[in-house]
């Protein structure tokens, strides 16, 4: 291959996951950066993915990559050297394709809604009903996974850090954020932890998912 990955994205999004993933694998990669709903949603991003959705990965080969969990999991077997997955024939293979799949179909599936919710709702009321129910939802999600996988190590599969990782890290930042995944969650609180404090990954933190003063709540 050559040429670099080329991210579209947005500060605090679903692609910053997939901008960890590069920056722990070491590929050059460049970011188009998306500021707003009205960026994301619009005709030029339309061009570039159909569903007015980011994250999207161009290829070095020029091909397109949509779905967060699918981008994940191509990006770390295309670099078996990273160690961001297990490879194909390991043990912990089916763990981690569950898991990225339970995250990317039960979780992250949620926010389009959740987000927005006048996509599904009009009235202001019933806005706050979804949102209140989306929510638990997800906490519940969040609940199911913690009583479900037990980490092998400072991460979910063993001591190395893998883009499951890096994908439960950065979902369990938004509603209902950290408070909520902690509580719903407990013994994968650690996991994330190990991930918020990954050195390799301090820089891309502060740049694009900052630490700011209560955002654990």
């Amino acid at each position: 291959m050559s040429g670099d990955y080329v991210v579209y994205g947005a500060k605090g999004s679903g692609s910053v996951a997939i901008e960890a993933a590069l920056t722990l694998i070491g590929a050059p990669w460049r970011l188009v950066d998306r500021a707003s709903l009205a960026e994301i949603t619009g005709e030029e991003m339309a061009r570039v993915n159909p569903m007015r959705q980011i994250p999207a990965l161009v290829l070095p080969s020029g091909e397109l990559m949509t779905e967060s969990a699918a981008i994940l999991i191509h990006l770390a077997d295309s670099h078996p050297g990273s160690g961001l997955s297990p490879a194909w024939d390991s043990p912990l293979r089916p763990r981690f394709l569950r898991w990225m799949s339970f995250a990317a179909a039960q979780v992250y599936s949620l926010f389009w809604l959740l987000d927005v919710p006048g996509r599904i709702a009009d009235q202001p009321a019933v806005q706050d009903l979804a949102k209140a129910r989306l929510e638990a939802r997800i906490g519940d999600c969040w609940r199911i996974m913690g009583e479900q996988v037990q980490p092998a190590g400072r991460f979910l599969l063993g001591d190395e850090i893998s883009v499951l990782d890096v994908y439960l890290a950065v979902l369990s930042r938004w509603e209902p954020r950290r408070k909520g995944f902690y509580a719903a969650a407990p013994n994968l609180a650690e996991v994330v932890r190990a991930v918020d404090a990954e050195p390799r990954l301090a820089g891309l933190w502060a740049e694009r998912m900052p630490f700011r003063e209560g955002w654990e709540g």
